[in-house]
């Protein structure tokens, strides 16, 4: 199967977004090999090197990096005029492309951005969902999505939903082993453990920015999926710290309660990280807009 029909700009911002050929061939549903070949027509005519193929995950020339930051420009550019353009007879047009988490993606991005799509024929909207957070700068997308605090104050964003976690457990769970009351009390609880760094033991954050208390947990339980460890909270099989944007159709339905009330826990709001400087095309803006009021819809806002 032969590359789809993209300006070589178009094409370096797609693989400059990816960490490998491999990834970017599968975007497109096409071999590495048509990739590599693409990529090589390129350098050949510009007579640079546009990447570092020495390693498994290449890594952008200075050229490349260059070439990289310009195309991002040129083609912000032009989606813009082609939106200023048509906005008049034909709504939003152009594309957007968003990057996500799996789970928060799959949960309410995705269904919110089908939502947006549905009511605007001319959008097309590109959503990629992946374990990994994906540094926009320099990329071809428009923005991600992201829960927690952010890495770096400067970026821009835009708060989507107020957000934190919260300890959980089913109803039976309580039944059997009882309700622990204060931090102390997790020590005689079997705690889900959502692996991090390949360790068997979990930290849990409560109290305020200002003021952080920690606590190791541990339990005989433990999985890098979110989803499965929610299943075995919900089947009573221990204590789960989530997001109150995973549990709280749980909490509605009393499929888990939450536990350890009156102990603040730290922010992890949803936010959206910008790729660019500049003002966001209107497309990209409403596309913004229509998250805050999903979110709102759909999630409970917290205090």
């Amino acid at each position: 199967m032969e590359l789809p029909e993209f300006d070589d700009l178009r094409f370096f911002a797609g693989v400059a977004a990816a960490s490998t050929l491999t990834e970017a061939g599968h975007r497109w549903g096409v071999s590495v090999s048509a990739v590599s070949k693409r990529l090589a027509r390129l350098e050949r005519r510009l007579d640079a090197q546009l990447i570092n193929r020495s390693t498994r995950r290449f890594t952008l020339t200075p050229e490349g990096e260059r070439y990289r930051d310009v195309a991002a420009e040129v083609l912000q550019r032009i989606d813009d005029v082609e939106d200023e353009i048509g906005r008049q007879r034909h709504g939003l047009r152009g594309r957007i492309a968003v990057q996500s988490s799996i789970g928060l993606g799959r949960a309410h991005v995705a269904p919110l951005l089908g939502e947006l799509a549905a009511g605007h024929p001319q959008l097309r909207v590109d959503l990629e969902l992946s374990h990994l957070p994906v540094h926009v700068g320099g990329t071809a997308f428009d923005f991600a999505v992201r829960v927690g605090p952010l890495p770096d104050s400067r970026l821009r964003s835009r708060l989507l939903h107020r957000n934190r976690r919260i300890v959980c457990a089913a109803p039976a769970y309580l039944r059997e082993h009882g309700e622990p009351r204060t931090l102390d009390d997790l020590g005689a609880h079997s705690c889900i453990v959502i692996r991090e760094n390949d360790t068997d033991y979990a930290i849990w954050r409560f109290g305020t920015a200002d003021e952080p208390v920690t606590v190791r947990v541990e339990g005989t339980l433990t999985t890098n999926d979110g989803d499965v460890a929610t299943d075995w909270c919900r089947a009573g099989r221990g204590l789960l710290m989530r997001s109150l944007w995973q549990v709280a159709p749980l909490l509605a339905d009393g499929s888990l309660v939450p536990v350890l009330r009156e102990l603040p826990t730290p922010r992890a709001d949803v936010h959206a990280v910008l790729s660019g400087t500049r003002h966001p095309p209107r497309r990209v803006a409403t596309a913004l807009d229509h998250l805050v009021r999903g979110f709102a819809r759909r999630l409970p806002d917290i205090d």
